[in-house]
């Protein structure tokens, strides 16, 4: 009356569970989506990639420099001092990378050949700044005029110093770029003349 299952015989539980695997084949797996077929890999739960975001940066491999000793320092200190007198002096190896350049170097005989209006600015600015804090009618009303005066004679003198400047590029140094030589050597006209980097190497009335 009661047929005995064969071994091979499964119950319908187990042929629809996936995985199952049958005796004549592979293992059936469950098929992936497309976006994890594009990307080879399976996407990550939202769980998972908020925990990575908060991991710390991985610090890097290198050492921490050891302490210096006071010989190291002292060299130090020394080199750094032999390396602003050279800039000082105009060497080229030490010059900062606005100073380089046979332009630059013109530029910075051309303003230091003249004497020029701007080149008090630096001291004037400083009255202005003494003004304001005085409490005085008579101060106050001179400063705006006074101001505006200053500003007039740096735009007159820039616009001298452009144009001199131009020709002068064009018969030294035609193939050499101009590019923000203007503004290099106005600011260098502003500046008081001691305090000037690197240092003149002509003085007023020299030819270039």
């Amino acid at each position: 009356m009661f047929r005995r299952r064969s071994a091979g015989a499964t119950d319908g539980t187990a042929q629809d569970s996936p995985g199952a695997q049958s005796p004549d084949g592979p293992a059936v797996t469950k098929p992936r989506s497309p976006a994890e077929a594009a990307k080879g890999r399976p996407t990550p739960k939202r769980s998972e990639a908020e925990a990575k975001r908060r991991q710390p940066i991985a610090s890097s491999s290198r050492a921490p420099a050891a302490p210096r000793t006071k010989e190291e320092k002292a060299k130090a200190r020394v080199n750094r001092t032999n390396r602003y007198d050279a800039m000082r002096r105009g060497e080229a190896w030490a010059l900062n990378p606005r100073d380089r350049g046979p332009a630059r170097a013109l530029a910075r005989d051309y303003v230091d050949s003249k004497r020029r209006v701007s080149e008090y600015y630096m001291y004037v600015l400083v009255v202005l700044l003494v003004a304001v804090f005085v409490r005085s009618t008579a101060a106050q009303a001179i400063i705006s005029p006074l101001v505006l005066v200053l500003i007039v004679i740096i735009v007159i003198d820039a616009s001298l110093i452009r144009r001199s400047l131009r020709r002068l590029m064009a018969e030294r140094l035609p193939n050499e770029s101009t590019k923000g030589l203007t503004a290099y050597a106005v600011m260098r006209a502003l500046q008081i003349r001691r305090f000037r980097v690197p240092v003149p190497r002509v003085h007023p009335g020299d030819k270039i």
